[in-house]
């Protein structure tokens, strides 16, 4: 991706948000740290499997967040070119001032998802282009008996990811040298249960990595989320933002 695009990517960005900066809108903000391990595992040279596992918490490490587990196949296209899919399992615990989970209890959501990843380089750095569709089945619970599940509501979610880093020494990350990591990500909802949730999410990472191996990174970072909640404040009917910062600890690892 060339700066051209890239300008017209971050002026996208702004002018959505500050479309909704218009809107009266409630703030939710808290404190995350998001614990997470990614595993690329090769099954053969143009086959992997992917395992995932993110620990999000609220107060750095005090109170669940979120919990998502994900396993997927990726098959190597080309050296540039990747697509993948798999299943996701996702639940919401009841945090922040206006919780999704706003009964008390989890809620879950099962999903589906599809990838392309594209890889690619601009003198010393290294971008990833991510592009990634999901089929969402979400909870919902019972009146009066929340932990029972009385159905599922179906959405759509397409997803953009850029992800770039850069080299502190030479030419190219090697085994034992840091790395600086970024990351930005655009969630967008769609079809007839999106309703006015369009804008769903961004999230940006800012951070530092170190290579142990070709198949060994840590990373951590400072994250920003931003995410408009599916349904509106029930006392005033206004829109609800969270504005969630703090840290993403990850650890990629392959066999």
């Amino acid at each position: 991706m060339n700066l051209k695009k890239l300008s017209w990517l971050t002026v996208f960005g702004l002018v959505s948000l500050s479309g909704f900066g218009q809107q009266k809108r409630i703030l939710d903000h808290n404190r995350i740290g998001w614990f997470v391990y990614n595993g690329d595992h090769e099954l053969s040279k143009k086959w992997s499997l992917h395992t995932e596992y993110q620990w999000r918490r609220i107060d750095y490490i005090r109170t669940w967040q979120q919990s998502l587990a994900r396993l997927g196949v990726k098959y190597k296209l080309t050296e540039k070119v990747q697509l993948g899919g798999g299943y996701t399992y996702f639940v919401t615990f009841p945090y922040g001032d206006h919780p999704v989970a706003d009964q008390g209890v989890p809620t879950p959501e099962h999903r589906l998802y599809q990838d392309l990843e594209l890889a690619d380089t601009a003198g010393r750095f290294v971008l990833s282009h991510r592009f990634r569709l999901e089929e969402r089945w979400l909870s919902e619970q019972t009146p009066g008996d929340p932990r029972r599940i009385s159905g599922w509501s179906y959405e759509n979610r397409v997803r953009y990811q850029i992800t770039v880093n850069y080299p502190l020494k030479g030419a190219t990350i090697d085994n034992g040298e840091f790395y600086l990591t970024f990351f930005d990500e655009l969630f967008i909802s769609f079809g007839k249960n999106a309703g006015a949730n369009i804008y769903n999410q961004n999230r940006i990472l800012g951070g530092l990595g170190y290579q142990f191996r070709d198949n060994f990174q840590l990373e951590l970072g400072f994250l920003n989320q931003i995410t408009q909640h599916a349904e509106t404040d029930p006392t005033t009917g206004n829109p609800v933002f969270e504005f969630n910062n703090g840290f993403r600890l990850n650890v990629a690892f392959g066999f």
